[in-house]
C-alpha cells in the first residue's frame, strides 16, 4: 500500500463524515440504503436483466445487501480507520485506478431508477472519489408492482422511455415528462433512438448539467431533467445542438429565475381581482412628471381575421383613449415576420419597454425576449405559467359559462344542449363544465354534447344535428363585418333555417389593460410581486368588469331575472359554480359540500362533468394549426 492511496483515503473519509454530519443534521439516513430492506422491491413483479450498461454514478445509492453498508456514508465515501483492511484494500484500489484504471465492470441492481450495488462497493467509492460520471455494470431491474402513486407513474414513464432509447441518466420529478421529451427531441411517440440520436443528446445533457450545476442552487425538488426540459421548451433542441458552451452557459444564467421557480407550487400565485397597492404619501404629494410610456401590442394574426385578436385590439382602442398623450402604442403582427421571435425583437428594438402579447401561442417567443431583454415588461395571454419571467393574464370565462349554460338549461325542450370548445387547453374544459354546471343546476335532466373545432374532419353541426342539440354555446364573439354569415357565436338556439342567439359572453380587455398601464405609472409594478421569486397569473372574471354576460331581449323575463341574480351572487363571491360535490364521467371529483376547488385545480382541470357527452382530443387527433398552441399551454387529454 503506498503513502499516495492512504492520503486519498483520508481525504475520502473526510468527505464520508461531512456528508454523514449533514444527513444527520436533516434527520435522514447517513449510510447507504440497502435494496433488501425496501419492502416494496421485496415484493416486486418480475426482474430481468438489462446486460452491461453504463450506469450514472450519481445514481448509485446503495448496496443490495447490509453486508459492507455500514463502512461507507450516503455518498458512497468510507468511513472506517485507515489501520483496517478495508482501508488498506480501498488505497490499493485508489493506486491501482489511477495507474491503469478500474475496468472491472460491477454487479448491481435497478430499482426505481436508483442503483444499489452488488458487487464492486470499493469500486464505486474509489470511482465516486474521483467524480466519475457514469461506472460500467452487469444490471438487474426490479420492477415494482404499478400504482396510483406519482413516483411510480413516473417510473413507469421512464421504462417506456428507457425501451426506446437506452438512456438512464435523465430523470424527471413530473408525469408526462418523458413523452414531452421524446416529442421535443423530434421523436414519434413510439420511435426508437438510434446511436447518433443518443450520442448526439449525451452531447447536449453533458454540457448543460455541467454548466447548470455550476450556476443554478440545488434543489431536491427539482431534477437537471426537469431543468433541460424547461431550457428546450424555450430554445428548442435544434439550437441547443447548435449552441457552443459560452452561448448555452450565458441562457442559462439569464434562465436562473426559471429554475427557481420551477415545480414550487408557492412560487405560483394567481391573482383573482385589481388589487389595489398606494403610492407612498410622498409620491403622492410631490407631482412626478411621468414619461410617454411606449406600449407594444404583439397579436399572432390579424384582428380582421380573428375574433380573438379582434376583442384584444378593442382593449388597445380602450387603452388609447384612457391615457391618450400619455402612451404610445405600437401594434405588430407575428404573422407578418419570419417568426414570431422576430415580431418581439423588433418591438424591443423600436423602444417599447411594455409588450403585452395577446395569444397562448405566443407564449414562448416571449419567455425567449424577455429573458434577452430583462428590463422589458412582457406580459402573455395564457395560463399557468411557472417560468416567472414573464407574468400571465387570462380571462374567468367560465363564470359567463355558467350563465349560458343556466340559460339553457332553462330554454331547452328536449334536456340535449351542444358545447363548441375551441383547443383543449388550460381552461378550457372549466368553461365546458361550468356550462354543464349551470344547465345541470336549472335543468337535472340537461346533456351537454361537446365538440372540438380544433378537431380534425369534423363537422360540428353535423353532429350536434344528429344528436338533436336544441341549443349551443359557441364562439364568445365573431367578427363584425365579415362576410361568414354565421350566427354560431354565444348561446345560440341550432335551427334549420334561423339561429337565434339568445346570450354572448363578453371580454372588456381594455379593463385590464388600463389596470395594468395604471400600476405601472405608479411604480407598483415592482410592488405587486412580493417576497421571493414569484410567476404571476392574472386571472380575472366578474367582480373586476372585466367579463360579463349580455342577453337578448327576447329572453323570458323570469329566466333574465334568474341570471341577474346568479351573477351577483358570482360578482360578490357568493357562488362559484365549482362549490360543493362535484362528479366527473368517471367518478367524484368533490364530496364535500362546502369546499370549492382552488384556481389552480380549475384552470388544470382534465376531467368532464357527468352530465357531458364527449372527451377531450388527444394529440394526434388535432389539426395542424391547434398543435403549437396545445404544445404550449395543453392539457393531459387523459379523462380522470
Amino acid at each position: 500500500m503506498g503513502k499516495e492511496g492512504m492520503e486519498f483515503y483520508q481525504k475520502a473519509v473526510k468527505l464520508g463524515k461531512r456528508a454523514m454530519m449533514g444527513q444527520s443534521a436533516r434527520k435522514k439516513n447517513p449510510y447507504l440504503k440497502v435494496l433488501d430492506e425496501i419492502p416494496e422491491a421485496a415484493n416486486s413483479v418480475m426482474e430481468y436483466s438489462l446486460g452491461l450498461v453504463q450506469i450514472p454514478a450519481e445514481r448509485i445509492v446503495g448496496t443490495k445487501t447490509r453486508g459492507r453498508g455500514n463502512a461507507f456514508a450516503c455518498n458512497f465515501m468510507p468511513i472506517l480507520g485507515e489501520n483496517t483492511e478495508f482501508a488498506m484494500k480501498w488505497s490499493s484500489l485508489c493506486e491501482s485506478h489511477l495507474k491503469e484504471g478500474i475496468h472491472d465492470a460491477i454487479v448491481a441492481y435497478e430499482y426505481m431508477n436508483e442503483f444499489y450495488v452488488m458487487e464492486g462497493n470499493k469500486r464505486v467509492s474509489v470511482l465516486k472519489f474521483f467524480d466519475a460520471v457514469s461506472i460500467a455494470g452487469t444490471v438487474t431491474r426490479i420492477v415494482p408492482y404499478r400504482t396510483e402513486e406519482k413516483k411510480n407513474k413516473i417510473y413507469y414513464e421512464f421504462m417506456d422511455f428507457y425501451k426506446l432509447s437506452s438512456i438512464n441518466y435523465i430523470y424527471f420529478s413530473e408525469e408526462g415528462k418523458f413523452a414531452r421529451l421524446q416529442s421535443l427531441i423530434g421523436k414519434a411517440p413510439d420511435e426508437e433512438w438510434n446511436d447518433d440520436d443518443r450520442m448526439n443528446f449525451s452531447s447536449v445533457y453533458a454540457c448543460f448539467e455541467n454548466i447548470f450545476q455550476t450556476l443554478v442552487k440545488e434543489n431536491e425538488e427539482r431534477t437537471v431533467g426537469d431543468a433541460l426540459l424547461a431550457f428546450m421548451e424555450i430554445y428548442g433542441y435544434k439550437a441547443m445542438t447548435e449552441m457552443t458552451a459560452s452561448e448555452m452557459q450565458m441562457r442559462i444564467a439569464r434562465s436562473v429565475k426559471v429554475f427557481e421557480t420551477q415545480g414550487k407550487e408557492e412560487s405560483l400565485e394567481i391573482r383573482m381581482n385589481p388589487e389595489s397597492i398606494k403610492k407612498p404619501l410622498l409620491q403622492r404629494l410631490i407631482p412626478v412628471s411621468e414619461p410617454v410610456q411606449k406600449i407594444a401590442f404583439v397579436h399572432e394574426v390579424d384582428p380582421h381575421r380573428s375574433a380573438w385578436t379582434y376583442i384584444h385590439d378593442l382593449g388597445r382602442m380602450y387603452l388609447e383613449n384612457a391615457f391618450s398623450d400619455q402612451i404610445k402604442i405600437s401594434t405588430y403582427l407575428a404573422e407578418k415576420y419570419l417568426s414570431a421571435e422576430d415580431a418581439l425583437h423588433q418591438a424591443v428594438k423600436d423602444g417599447n419597454t411594455i409588450i403585452f402579447t395577446t395569444s397562448p401561442v405566443l407564449y414562448n417567443a416571449s419567455l425567449k425576449a424577455a429573458l434577452d431583454h430583462p428590463g422589458v415588461k412582457i406580459l402573455n395571454c395564457s395560463l399557468m405559467s411557472d417560468k416567472g419571467v414573464i407574468r400571465n393574464y387570462n380571462a374567468r370565462i367560465y363564470e359567463a359559462k355558467f350563465l349560458l349554460g343556466a340559460i339553457a338549461g332553462a330554454m331547452t325542450t328536449n334536456d340535449r344542449l351542444g358545447y363548441l370548445a375551441d383547443y383543449p387547453i388550460y381552461g378550457t374544459v372549466a368553461n365546458i363544465n361550468a356550462f354543464a354546471l349551470g344547465a345541470q343546476m336549472i335543468n337535472p335532466r340537461a346533456e351537454v354534447y361537446v365538440e372540438w373545432e380544433s378537431e380534425k374532419n369534423v363537422d360540428y353541426v353535423e353532429r350536434f344535428q344528429e344528436h338533436d342539440v336544441s341549443y349551443v354555446s359557441g364562439r364568445n364573439i365573431i367578427i363584425p363585418n365579415k362576410n361568414t354569415g354565421s350566427r354560431h357565436f354565444g348561446l345560440f338556439e341550432l335551427a334549420d333555417f334561423t339561429h337565434h342567439n339568445l346570450a354572448m359572453p363578453v371580454i372588456h380587455w381594455g379593463k385590464f389593460y388600463e389596470q395594468m398601464i395604471q400600476n405601472i405609472m405608479e411604480g407598483n409594478w415592482k410592488n405587486s410581486e412580493g417576497t421571493g421569486a414569484k410567476s404571476l397569473n392574472y386571472w380575472w372574471g366578474m367582480s373586476s368588469g372585466l367579463v360579463d354576460v349580455i342577453c337578448s331581449d327576447s329572453l323570458p323575463r323570469g329566466t333574465e331575472r334568474l341570471i341577474e341574480l346568479l351573477k351577483k351572487m358570482i360578482c360578490e363571491g357568493e357562488f362559484n359554480p365549482f362549490s360543493g360535490i362535484l362528479y366527473s364521467q368517471n367518478g367524484i371529483i368533490q364530496e364535500d359540500k362546502e369546499k370549492t376547488l382552488t384556481p389552480e385545480k380549475i384552470i388544470t382541470m382534465d376531467w368532464l362533468c357527468d352530465n357531458v357527452i364527449g372527451r377531450i382530443p388527444k394529440m394526434s387527433e388535432l389539426t395542424e394549426h391547434a398543435r403549437p398552441i396545445v404544445m404550449e399551454q395543453g392539457i393531459s387529454g387523459e379523462i380522470k
